[in-house]
């Protein structure tokens, strides 16, 4: 097979953003449109950075793609501490993002990346960037070459560039990564599901429930860095984001409930005055009161082995509830199907655009809730 590589032009925008840190919630540049703002750099400068990070991601997505770790390992200097780090944790999501496609019967044909700087200043020999990276990801399953299937997932990074020799590296790198936990894949029963996953095919949404329709519409437009590029990239300014705060998935899944779907908030379920109840932006609280509410019902709960044969039940608009240590710690919403009729979700925190629902909770310790909402 013929293995495209492709970093599709960027958009340069201006603003001034925030940029938000400490106990261990990050960096998160909010959906603010701009261009970018560089200081003490003269354009010629501004136009080498954007050339600079356009190279280095293209080559990473391409060791990424290929499992070439030689590659991926001279974007880092080996002898700086946090840049090892940074290096190590690629390693780590290589490993996972193959051992996955192996999984699903599946082969990644493309990596494309669009960037936007954020900010950019000048830091000692090099640079220190904040980035908003929306990165497609295209595959085909194994038995079915000529059909291809596409994701996006939307990070925010702060990276610091340093020139060596002649080429520049990654001397700090930190984004929040949504591969980063799942690093237990190789428990899992491959050819097993392999074999079930290729026999599915797609079933026909051509009659969905129009509220189902429009849900669905809503999450496609507010998904964040990982929307498509005619959305800008953007949450929905009208409601308070709450990742800084500790997530804000649950809150997506309540907009598009309330927005896209038509459901009225009620006492429990609410957002006002710019906040939302407990119910509405906590992921456990939100799953206690859809199930209990009448609202949805619980398809199945499970480990992704014991689940996996009922996740073909899900449609557009339903939502997925991951769990771990009791306590469902994540929401993300069901916005479509692949070619072989595979759950696809969509979700805040890392942002997720029609992604493979098990994708990067892979973790064992993992309980799935799938859940049939009741428009």
């Amino acid at each position: 097979m013929v293995i495209i590589i492709k970093l599709k032009r960027s958009i340069v925008i201006l603003l001034v953003v925030s940029f938000f840190t400490g106990s261990g919630l990050g960096i998160y540049f909010w959906n603010s449109g701009g261009q970018v703002s560089v200081t003490t750099m003269d354009e010629s400068s501004n136009d080498m950075l954007f050339l600079k990070v356009q190279e280095i991601f293209e080559d990473r997505n391409n060791a990424l793609l290929i499992e070439d770790r030689s590659l991926l390992k001279s974007l880092y200097d080996g002898e700086v501490r946090y840049s090892l780090w940074a290096y190590e944790h690629e390693i780590k999501k290589m490993r996972y993002l193959h051992k996955w496609s192996d999984k699903q019967g599946v082969n990644f044909t493309e990596i494309n990346s669009e960037i936007i700087v954020k900010r950019a200043s000048k830091k000692d020999d090099g640079y220190s960037l904040n980035l908003l990276v929306s990165t497609e990801y295209k595959y085909v399953y194994n038995d079915s070459l000529s059909t291809s299937n596409s994701f996006r997932i939307g990070t925010y990074h702060s990276l610091d560039l340093m020139p060596r020799e002649e080429r520049w590296v990654i001397i700090r790198e930190w984004y929040k990564d949504p591969f980063a936990d799942s690093l237990r894949l190789d428990q899992v029963k491959n050819q097993e599901i392999k074999d079930l996953i290729l026999a599915n095919e797609p079933k026909d949404l051509s009659e969905l429930n129009p509220r189902r329709v429009k849900a669905v519409e809503y999450v496609d437009r507010y998904s964040g860095a990982a929307s498509l590029p005619k959305y800008e990239f953007q949450y929905n300014s009208e409601y308070k984001n709450y990742n800084p705060l500790g997530g804000d998935c649950a809150n997506f899944a309540s907009q598009m409930l309330h927005e896209g779907g038509g459901f009225p908030k009620d006492g429990t379920w609410r957002y006002e005055r710019g906040a939302g109840s407990r119910a509405w932006v906590n992921a456990h609280a939100f799953n206690q009161y859809m199930i209990y509410s009448g609202r949805a019902s619980r398809i199945a709960r499970g480990s992704y082995e014991e689940v996996l044969e009922a996740s073909y039940k899900l449609l557009p608009g339903d939502y997925v509830a991951y769990e771990k240590g009791g306590t469902v710690g994540h929401i993300s919403v069901v916005t479509g199907i692949d070619s072989k009729g595979y759950a696809l979700v969509n979700s805040h925190n890392v942002d997720r655009h029609r992604v493979p629902w098990d994708l990067g909770w892979s973790d064992q310790s993992v309980k799935f809730w799938l859940v049939r909402v009741h428009y």
